[in-house]
């Protein structure tokens, strides 16, 4: 086995121990795609990490490390009465799902209850963020084109890892990386 051949199996086999190799083809792994791909994930497949704030578990499904630059797809666990802060974001559409719990969406000052089953929509650049005091909501997010799954990246922690203590202003550096703007 070449020298090639041993680094791009230990790349698989770490991802394979962090549960996230479903969610890479192989054709991804190591390799940035020449061409695109389709597959299909499982519910508990996708790029699992834990979010610095408040420990929920996000999914990346679909973003730009699996050949989508245009659309990134994925779920994200918020804990109770952790909200999401607000922010904008300047060159993404995103929309929401709720497939679990209840809160107040705020949208441009504007306050909206919200329960499972809720679809929320947000353009580019306007101001958003939850609220959730009592109750555990489970969100798929849909943002095109794809950013905020490498925001996660940057600021969650893959499981197994210790959480990342990041302050308010490194997450607003983060975020701006990303086209994401904090109040």
């Amino acid at each position: 086995m070449n020298a090639f051949e041993q680094n791009r199996r230990s790349l698989l086999f770490s991802l394979g121990a962090l549960g996230i190799s479903p969610a890479v083809p192989l054709r991804f792994q190591g390799t940035h795609p020449t061409l695109r791909e389709g597959y299909v994930l499982g519910a508990s497949e996708g790029e699992h990490l834990v979010h610095f704030r408040d420990q929920g578990n996000v999914f990346i499904k679909l973003g730009s490390a699996t050949g989508s630059d245009n659309l990134a797809i994925g779920t994200q666990q918020v804990m109770a009465g952790t909200g999401i802060p607000v922010h904008r974001h300047l060159h993404m559409d995103e929309a929401f799902y709720v497939l679990e719990g209840s809160g107040t969406f705020l949208l441009n000052d504007a306050r909206h209850p919200f329960e499972k089953g809720a679809t929320i929509f947000i353009p580019k650049n306007s101001w958003h963020g939850f609220e959730n005091p009592d109750h555990e909501v489970l969100l798929l997010w849909i943002v095109t084109p794809a950013g905020l799954d490498g925001f996660f990246r940057e600021i969650c922690s893959p499981v197994g890892a210790a959480p990342k203590r990041l302050t308010r202003e490194q997450v607003r550096e983060i975020g701006l990386r990303y086209g994401t703007e904090f109040r």
